[in-house]
């Protein structure tokens, strides 16, 4: 059960972190702070996601 769990867990992270970097290509942001964004994403998926959310640049309305 636990193995059925972590899977599930890690796939709902990789959706989000996806939809994460979608979100911050579509900002207004400099490329320079996009790349820093995304990387911060790549490298700690849930610690950058949690991050972004709450400091990283939104999107373009």
């Amino acid at each position: 059960m636990d193995i059925e769990v972590g899977g599930f867990l890690g796939f709902v992270i990789l959706v989000l972190d996806i939809w994460a970097i979608i979100k911050i290509t579509q900002s207004a942001a400099s490329t320079g702070n996009k790349v820093f964004w995304v990387v911060l994403i790549l490298m700690l998926p849930v610690v950058g996601l949690i991050i972004w959310w709450f400091a990283g640049p939104k999107a373009i309305n």
